[in-house]
């Protein structure tokens, strides 16, 4: 029942809206505007069913009482205050919800006590309350997040927050830099539902390759992490920890977590960079990475960057050298490879293409300047096509300058190559690749 409940929240066949539009706004417990705009976000996406239930009886076309709600609606949406609410979450108990979310806050003492009885203890899964952000599901168009306007492109990393007020600056984030999401939960205060439901739920979702996490406080230390134990047989699990109450304690939780096999990250940015990079690439084996650019400067750049973050520049085999320069000799084959500044799609793809077979390399990153250059945004489409030949070994971009990474980007956007504005951001993502691919050689073990 556990399961069937939490696949309600993100997979319901039909979903059920519960507010009140007539009362009178609570700041920190309940607002008009919430119902309003989750109304509003699941008309404009969701594919399934919806029924919304005005306690107020004053939208137009709503459901005007709990007892005229259609029965066996798979998940319902709570907005009401508290004391509202709880008149009547048993009747919609009675009608067979099978999961309820609940956005809003201000549940106190007894009160949780009596959700809990009404719900958890009859076999219903609860998400919050106070969870701001509720959820998000790009495939089926789930929308009950309280903002309008943040429903990011449908991808393949799955975030689960802790945090109302950074919930939304996430989910803004994603949008704005185009990152591609599968599945969101805002988890509130959890009184059911917590991060390890959330794991074991993304762990086995056929549209998550990669889950992100961000904690503040986590009740039980060893579920969480036997839960990421678990999550990373399949997929990467990501984390991102906000401060502590002390030093020694956040060294303990890093430890266990990075025990556990989840990859740390320091920032949303890098958050975002490296579960990217973690959803679209395979895992690298190896430390050995090649560099190639049509710039001799940027290359240097990622170079000194591999170097920091404890990689290998890669010695390519006589072979490969050869290869190469038996077509283009005026290409520079010592890594990293300077492919000079007249270097275009052709040159991109033949190089790539020989690197990728180089069994000294465990994974490339491309270096691509278009200013001064001959390459255009449209030849760098070359760099996917080449690298889904070789499909065990990963490929990140790195579009220098700020104009010029948005155009290689949305060329590479859906073809799988995660493209990056920097050198160093690209080197952070081809460590993470390569942990990962640690992580999955001790599983194997």
């Amino acid at each position: 029942m556990a399961e069937e409940g939490i696949k309600a929240i993100f997979e319901p066949k039909s979903v059920l809206l519960v507010g009140a539009s007539g009362v009178k706004e609570r700041p920190g417990v309940i607002s008009p505007a919430l119902f309003t705009s989750i109304i509003s976000n699941m008309s404009s996406s969701y594919k399934g069913k919806t029924h919304v239930l005005d306690l107020s009886g004053r939208l137009s076309g709503a459901i005007k009482s709990s007892k005229d709600v259609p029965k066996k609606q798979e998940l319902a949406v709570l907005t009401p205050s508290p004391e509202l609410a709880l008149k009547h979450i048993r009747k919609l108990v009675d009608r067979g919800v099978k999961a309820i979310i609940i956005p809003a806050g201000g549940y106190k003492g007894e009160q949780l006590e009596e959700l809990v009885r009404a719900t958890v203890k009859r076999g219903v899964r609860v998400l919050g309350p106070n969870s701001a952000m509720g959820v998000l599901n790009t495939a089926n168009g789930l929308y009950t997040t309280s903002e309008r306007g943040l429903m990011p492109r449908r991808g393949k990393v799955a975030l689960i927050s802790q945090d109302g007020g950074l919930d939304a600056a996430m989910l803004d984030w994603a949008c704005f830099h185009g990152i591609g999401l599968s599945k969101f939960a805002s988890l509130g205060d959890k009184v059911d539902v917590d991060e390890v439901d959330l794991l074991n739920y993304l762990a086995q979702d056929g549209d998550t390759r990669a889950i992100c996490i961000y904690v503040e406080r986590i009740e039980d230390g060893r579920k969480f992490t036997d839960a990421i134990k678990e999550a990373v047989k399949r997929k990467p699990v990501c984390v991102l920890r906000g401060a502590g109450k002390g030093l020694e304690r956040a060294e303990i939780f890093d430890a266990a977590i990075k025990q556990a096999g989840a990859i740390r990250a320091r920032n949303i940015e890098e958050l975002f960079d490296i579960a990217t990079a973690l959803a679209l690439q395979p895992p690298m084996r190896g430390d050995r990475v090649a560099i190639m650019s049509n710039a001799e400067g940027p290359a240097m750049l990622a170079a000194g960057a591999i170097e920091r973050k404890g990689l290998k520049l890669a010695m390519l085999s006589g072979e490969v050298k050869k290869a190469i320069n038996s077509r283009y000799q005026s290409i520079d084959v010592t890594n990293p490879i300077d492919m000079t500044a007249s270097a275009g799609a052709e040159h991109y793809e033949f190089v790539l293409e020989r690197v990728l077979a180089d069994p000294n390399v465990d994974g490339v990153m491309v270096v691509n300047v278009l200013r001064s250059r001959t390459i255009k945004p449209e030849d760098v489409e070359v760099v996917a096509k080449a690298a889904r030949k070789s499909k065990e070994k990963p490929v990140v971009d790195v579009a220098v300058g700020g104009g010029d990474h948005v155009l290689v980007r949305e060329v590479l956007r859906d073809k799988g190559i995660p493209t990056y504005d920097l050198p160093e951001k690209a080197a952070r993502a081809l460590k993470a690749l390569y942990r990962y691919g640690q992580v999955l050689s001790k599983v194997k073990e």
